[in-house]
Parts: C-alpha cells; sequence; structure tokens
C-alpha cells in the first residue's frame, strides 16, 4: 500500500524535474541565440562578458537580466518580434554595465572606427542610378556664310544629340513673307511655332509645309536630310524603296522615304535636342520657347565679320549680287540705296538680338573658352566628334557649301580678294554691330591685304545666349 501510495509522488518528483531541466535547457538555448546576435551586430558585447566574470556577485545581481524580460511566460522563441524585443532590452542592459565598468576610451575609439567602417560600407552599397541630366535644346540661330554649317556638325556628330539642318528651309517655301513690317514679324513668329514644336519633337509639323505632302507620314522630300545624322541612322533608315529616289539622300548610305513617326521617336530617345537655323534673326521672337517649362533653352548666336560674310556671299550667290558687282566694274560712286539698306538692316538684326541678349540677368554673351566640350549642351566632346574636327579643318579641296576647310588658308582668306572700297561700304553699314563684336575697322586698301595687321579685338565668335 505504501509502495502504491509512493509512486505518484516519485512521479511527480520526476515530472517536477524534468519541467525544471527543460526550463534551464531552453534558457540557455535562449541565451546562446542571443549571444551570438549580439556578436554578430556588436563586437563590443563580448569583451563586456568577459568582464563580467571578474565583478563581485553582488553587482551582477544587482545588475542581472530578469529572465522574464526576456522570455514570454509559455517561453516561446517562435516569434521573431519578441527576439527583437528581447535582444534589444539585453543590450540596453550591458551597455549601462559597461559604462559602470568605466570602458577604456581605446575600446570606445575602437568602437566609433567600427561604426564608421560601416558607414563607409554602406556607402558602397548599390545604390539607384542618378537622375539623368537635363534635356537641353539648343538652337543654332547665324545668318548664311556665317559657318553655321560646319559649327552645326559639332552637334550633329554627338550621337547623344537628335540634330536638324535648316528644317525652316520648308517654311520659307512655302509660306510667302514680304521682306520688312508686319510681314516680316508674321514670318518670325511662324517660325517660333513651328521651332517649338520640333524641340518638343512633333516632327509632324513639318508635313504641313513639305511639298508634295508627305503620304503616310512617309516623305522623299525633307530638306537636306543627309546633313542629319539623326535621319539616317538605325531605325529611322528604313530599307531602301525600288524607283523611289529622295531629293536628299543620307550621305553615308541608302534609305528608303522618310519615315516621319520613326524620326520622331529617335528624337525622344536622345538626350538633348539641335536645330541649325537661319531664317529667324530675331530674338525677341523666341521669349516664348524660352518660358515654355518644357524646354530648356540654348541659343547659340553665331557671327562672322561682316566683310568676310559679304565677300562669301558674292561668291555663293552670285545672281543676287549682280549689282555690287557692276559697281564694283564699272567704278559707280554711289550703290543703289536699297542695296546699303538691306545689308545694313541685316546688321542691325543680329546687333539687336545680342544687345537684347545681354540685357538679360540670366543670360550670358561669351565665346567659347572650351573646345573640347560641347556648346551649350556642356558635355565633352566624343572621340568621334574630334577626330571630324581633325580631318575637316585640314581637308585640301573645298566647295562653297562644303564643311571640309583647310582652317589655316580660309583663316582670313577674303581679305585678298575685297576691294578695299567694298569693305569701306560694310564698315559703313555696319560700325554698331561690328564694334559690339570686336571687329576692326581698316583705314586703307594695305592694312586690309596685310595678315600681319589683326581685324578682330581679343573675342572670339560663338555667343551663348
Amino acid at each position: 500500500m505504501e509502495k502504491g501510495l509512493s509512486l505518484p509522488q516519485d512521479c511527480r518528483h520526476f515530472l517536477h524535474s524534468l519541467r525544471m531541466r527543460s526550463k534551464y535547457a531552453l534558457f540557455l538555448a535562449f541565451v546562446v541565440v542571443v549571444f551570438v546576435f549580439i556578436e554578430k551586430e556588436n563586437k563590443i558585447i563580448s569583451r563586456v562578458s568577459d568582464k563580467l566574470k571578474q565583478i563581485p556577485q553582488s553587482l551582477v545581481d544587482a545588475n542581472s537580466t530578469d529572465p522574464a524580460l526576456v522570455l514570454a511566460e509559455n517561453a516561446s522563441l517562435l516569434s521573431l518580434s519578441e527576439l527583437d524585443s528581447a535582444f534589444l532590452q539585453l543590450q540596453s542592459r550591458l551597455r549601462n554595465l559597461s559604462l559602470q565598468l568605466g570602458m577604456e576610451p581605446a575600446e570606445e575609439a575602437e568602437e566609433e572606427q567600427m561604426l564608421e567602417a560601416e558607414e563607409e560600407w554602406e556607402q558602397l552599397e548599390p545604390r539607384p542610378p542618378a537622375e539623368a541630366p537635363p534635356r537641353r535644346h539648343v538652337l543654332l540661330m547665324a545668318t548664311t556664310r556665317t559657318g553655321s554649317s560646319f559649327v552645326g556638325e559639332f552637334f550633329n556628330q554627338q550621337g547623344n544629340i537628335f540634330y536638324l539642318f535648316e528644317p525652316l528651309w520648308h517654311i520659307e517655301r512655302t509660306v510667302s513673307f514680304e521682306q520688312g513690317g508686319a510681314n516680316a514679324a508674321g514670318s518670325a513668329l511662324v517660325y517660333r511655332d513651328v521651332l517649338k514644336q520640333l524641340f518638343l519633337c512633333d516632327l509632324y509639323i513639318l508635313e504641313h509645309f513639305i511639298i508634295p505632302a508627305p503620304e503616310d507620314h512617309l516623305t522623299q522630300f525633307v530638306f537636306r536630310r543627309g546633313s542629319s545624322r539623326s535621319l539616317c541612322e538605325d531605325p529611322v533608315c528604313t530599307p531602301l524603296v525600288k524607283k523611289v529616289f529622295e531629293k536628299y539622300p543620307c550621305k553615308n548610305r541608302r534609305c528608303g522615304p522618310l519615315n516621319m513617326t520613326l524620326a520622331a521617336e529617335a528624337c525622344r530617345r536622345k538626350e538633348h535636342m539641335a536645330i541649325k537655323a537661319v531664317r529667324i534673326r530675331q530674338l525677341e521672337f523666341l521669349q516664348p520657347l524660352a518660358e515654355d517649362p518644357r524646354l530648356d533653352l540654348r541659343v547659340i548666336q553665331l557671327v562672322r565679320d561682316p566683310r568676310a560674310v559679304l565677300a562669301s556671299r558674292m561668291v555663293a550667290f552670285a545672281d543676287k549680287y549682280e549689282t555690287w558687282k557692276k559697281w564694283l566694274a564699272k567704278g559707280q560712286d554711289q550703290l543703289r540705296e536699297e542695296e546699303v539698306l538691306r545689308l545694313k538692316g541685316n546688321c542691325e538684326s543680329i546687333r539687336l538680338s545680342a544687345e537684347l541678349g545681354l540685357r538679360q540677368p540670366d543670360v550670358a554673351l561669351r565665346r567659347c573658352r572650351r573646345p573640347r566640350r560641347c556648346i551649350a549642351c556642356r558635355h565633352p566632346l566624343t572621340p568621334q566628334v574630334e577626330d571630324w574636327i581633325q580631318k575637316n579643318t585640314q581637308a585640301a579641296h573645298d566647295g562653297i557649301y562644303s564643311t571640309q576647310k583647310n582652317s589655316s588658308e580660309q583663316f582670313e582668306k577674303w581679305r585678298f580678294s575685297m576691294p578695299f572700297k567694298l569693305a569701306q561700304v560694310v564698315q559703313a553699314a555696319c560700325g554698331p554691330a561690328m564694334r559690339l563684336f570686336g571687329y576692326k575697322p581698316v583705314q586703307d586698301a594695305a592694312s586690309l591685304s596685310n595678315r600681319s595687321v589683326s581685324l578682330l579685338e581679343e573675342r572670339g565668335t560663338f555667343w551663348v545666349t
């Protein structure tokens, strides 16, 4: 009977002992896990734990961690949030204990170095890609025979720029405007509105002015298509179509009719947009483009010595300057007044645009000091562009409309063929513009043809507004 009564009591002792061992085992397992996390997060905790073995028991008792703080009542370790909370509490207690122990300054410095190393490592981690530079819209504004085709090639050869060569030619041929007065203002407004749409890559705007009109957005009559690489690259250059001939084909490859939709898509893919135009000269009409939040407009006003411009035009557009040639050949005292007024008007429009730019607080008028950077876009010139410049400034032969020149021979070449009395007419008509841009007048024929006499002050010919 006693044995029968003693068995339940023994079982109870056994079960009680088993439960206590289980609790201790769980507690030990928890402590091991916590210290593994502590070792990974902060090596300083291991150093503090070593010091714990050397301190009095009373201090340990005063600062010991209550198991109730780190274990839930059911002794569960399945909750990650509970484990994190327990770890933070234990870490805080140990940190307070380290202050009471008087951690050495050297150890604190080492801890700071570890934190700094962690921050440096975080800086080396992959970051989201930086935002792309803002898309710039560059207008190369010039007059004929100023070298604008050559300068435009700087943009055309740059692979990240969508470049259009004289798209306003189509408007000039389609819409009739007379010189001067309200008609001149009307033409400038039309040019401005077309430019805005082109800068927004809406190339369909040109379809209203191309003759004959495109069909299904296909045309073989875009003016000087071959002068724009962007219109001759893949995928804009479509397969050649038999018995369809372009009036202005691509230079280095044969393409089918221009697909305006593909051209517009290519325009949007490029980082920047550039347009060369010799048919808009009034800077004031471009104000709405400068204020349009969709555009980041940069206007380059390209100027050249008016004497050189006239000399070049008399060769390139010989039929339009028959009056000038007769005046030089027959030795008449004066030119017709309308001829001089037209020359003066051209110079004044350029001068007024430059002065308008100078009056703007956020506009700079300066020479190009960094030839190895793309003007206005401020991007380094690619090796391809530099190679193009090298080849095209050392050409042995050049044509009237060619962009291939021997720069050393072409520089001031006009001086040796221009009669002095022709230079006098230009100096009288364009005096204010020449002074603004730093071109010096000559007083006699000997000075005009003497290469050692400089005709240019210390200024350049690139004027960025």
